[in-house]
């Protein structure tokens, strides 16, 4: 697959330790862990895909990187290019753009948490208005109850950003950033300047910062139909669970389905999914799979 270099690389954070999730995480990735019928990852994969990007870096913490390569593969089953590396301490989602940069080669990146999850209306469409701004940086916003836990931005009655604050104690607004940021090609220059916070961690927000003083941070508000899950904790991840599997089997189609995208946007052939269909036909995601292939003919290729 050819890449231009102003092509947008993505970046799929899944290191850390996941010490709010223990005893679950001790011999596995929190990023590995299901939420309902599918891996945590699999939903911010499919984020990335849904953004069109397809050339992907994922980092991951060193005892785990060998599972999610037994997993994730090299990513032509679904069309897109995997490869990995390591952050060797967690020190901060930011230096994720350092550990890429050889990655990303001066190409535009798109950086996404692996324990997010992101549903609503027109997804798809935000995501790519977002990842069409090639100059600066553009988040999301997402309204949430208790924004307290979460980076929040402060937007003017345009909807542009006035301040971004990291778990502030008293909110401005109801807006947090969920966890996927689009970025030019000087972000990891620019987070050569920060300064590691109190926690000895290189901040995200201490970077989208930086952009919001040089007047280049752009800020998509989601609607309020939309929902939001940042599966860090085991309550977030029974609610994910229960959410994902409730719109499931109400509207019989799969959330962050990577196999699906990759069909949908002819990356991946009929005989591609079907020939790994039968590698395990009797699991009900394959079943899915085969009813999605006969329910979409045309994309047969």
């Amino acid at each position: 697959m050819q890449v231009n270099q102003r092509h947008r690389k993505g970046i799929l954070l899944a290191g850390g330790n996941g010490t709010r999730l223990h005893p679950l995480t001790i011999g596995i990735s929190k990023h590995l862990l299901p939420v309902y019928d599918k891996p945590m990852i699999y939903y911010s994969l499919s984020l990335l895909m849904l953004a069109d990007v397809r050339e992907i870096l994922v980092i991951t913490c060193p005892k785990n990187q060998s599972n999610f390569q037994d997993l994730l593969g090299d990513g032509s089953q679904w069309g897109i290019e995997l490869s990995y590396t390591v952050q060797d301490q967690p020190n901060g989602i930011a230096e994720a753009l350092v550990i890429a940069e050889d990655f990303l080669a001066g190409s535009p990146s798109c950086l996404v948490l692996g324990d997010n999850l992101l549903y609503g209306h027109n997804l798809t469409s935000y995501l790519k208005q977002a990842s069409a701004q090639i100059e600066g940086a553009t988040i999301l916003a997402c309204h949430v109850n208790d924004p307290s836990a979460f980076g929040v931005v402060e937007l003017d009655e345009n909807d542009k950003p006035i301040s971004i604050t990291e778990k502030p104690a008293n909110p401005t607004s109801h807006n947090a950033v969920p966890g996927i940021y689009f970025y030019d090609e000087n972000a990891p220059a620019m987070v050569s300047k920060l300064v590691p916070s109190s926690r000895g961690e290189l901040e995200i927000t201490d970077l989208n910062r930086l952009y919001l003083q040089q007047g280049k941070l752009d800020v998509c508000l989601l609607n309020r139909g939309f929902a939001w899950f940042d599966t860090g904790t085991h309550s977030s991840i029974n609610e994910a669970s229960d959410f994902i599997k409730a719109i499931e089997k109400r509207m019989g189609l799969k959330i962050g389905c990577p196999e699906e995208i990759a069909y949908l946007k002819r990356w991946v052939s009929a005989e591609t999914i079907l020939a790994n269909v039968q590698t395990n036909p009797n699991s009900d995601y394959n079943k899915y799979l085969q009813f999605m292939v006969n329910q979409n003919p045309d994309n047969h290729q």
